[in-house]
């Protein structure tokens, strides 16, 4: 797998953990509603600073956002 399609997995994954939607999400994290939603059908791959917004819309920190069994044996970026 993929960074891009585990960050989305993640995201995905936190999200329903705390029964958030997608635009609980947007709001929260106070991300333009297109960016967010490019970023979970996979068609964006988010910087840090994105990931950072959407960690904290999703309550938790940066450490916890990346503390997922989903990072263990990625895949190479080409």
């Amino acid at each position: 797998m993929k960074i891009c399609e585990a960050t989305t997995l993640r995201i995905q994954e936190l999200r329903k953990e705390k029964r958030m939607t997608v635009y609980s999400l947007i709001y929260q994290s106070g991300m333009p509603a297109s960016t967010v939603k490019s970023i979970l059908s996979g068609k964006s791959n988010p910087g840090i600073v994105n990931i950072e917004k959407i960690a904290e819309g999703l309550g938790v920190t940066i450490r916890e956002f990346y503390d997922s069994e989903i990072f263990d044996n990625l895949d190479p970026e080409d």
